[in-house]
């Protein structure tokens, strides 16, 4: 069963959806996307597990003022989150964009983090021409989606009618103001230097084939890190909690019931 709630973070008020209960794992959505991301995800992270996905800044029904903000202010949005819902901290997941959250998260209130786990993220975001997210939110809406599932699905993936409406579902548009407060947070973001100072466990999943966030970075971030383990997916690409879905699922559940909070 799935509920919702909100939690106010100074003047953002964060919509969160939730099921399950147990271990509490925050998910946090990619660009595109909206906690929806994760709604025939969460449940596949099974008993034992309180799985809650959340709007971020400019998203869905979280409520923030029209004025600029950075990656920190979105760490701390999450930190924010964890400690409304009643823990000091909680096993952390974020995919590409939410990724990035997850890793600023663990360097700037690393005490809110039980366990991290990134997938087809990155540590240093670069907006030079040819740049993935640059030419995404510049396109019409028409080629914008069909760039994303390019982007997001494998040709094989797409010829499935189940996962193509998945993830025409799970795409949000933005106004351009919102694109660009978003893009933004992100334009300078680099902590590829802190990755060391990361004391939490840390899980790190890609898929083989994704054209963005490449097992090439995957194994840098796992090489920085101290101790991370990295997870391949074969014939994936950007879309891991989606095509990936049933293999991410297992291998974020095994890695919490393997690092619990208690």
């Amino acid at each position: 069963m799935t509920t919702t709630g909100r939690v106010r973070a100074g003047d953002v008020e964060i919509a969160y959806s939730e099921s399950g209960s147990g271990e509490p794992v925050i998910l946090i959505h990619g660009g595109e996307s909206s906690r929806a991301q994760y709604d025939a995800f969460r449940p596949l992270l099974g008993a034992g597990i309180r799985a809650v996905a959340y709007d971020q800044r400019d998203t869905g029904d979280s409520v923030n003022p029209a004025a600029p903000y950075g990656t920190e202010d979105l760490a701390r949005d999450c930190a924010a989150l964890i400690r409304g819902l009643g823990y000091s901290r909680a096993h952390v997941f974020g995919a590409s964009f939410g990724g990035i959250i997850a890793l600023q998260l663990a360097i700037t209130v690393p005490d809110a983090v039980q366990t991290l786990m990134l997938g087809a993220t990155v540590s240093r975001v670069s907006f030079s021409a040819g740049s993935t997210a640059g030419d995404i939110v510049a396109l019409s809406p028409q080629d914008r989606t069909q760039r994303m599932l390019d982007f997001v699905l494998s040709p094989q993936a797409q010829a499935s009618q189940e996962l193509m409406a998945e993830t025409l579902g799970i795409l949000l548009h933005r106004p351009p103001a919102e694109d660009a407060r978003r893009l933004d947070a992100v334009r300078n973001f680099d902590i590829t230097e802190q990755l060391p100072e990361i004391t939490a466990p840390t899980l790190l999943i890609y898929g083989e084939d994704d054209p963005s966030a490449t097992p090439e970075k995957g194994r840098a971030l796992a090489a920085a890190i101290p101790g991370a383990r990295l997870e391949t997916i074969p014939k994936i690409r950007h879309g891991i909690t989606i095509e990936g879905k049933d293999t991410v699922a297992r291998l974020i559940r095994e890695f919490v019931l393997a690092h619990p909070s208690n």
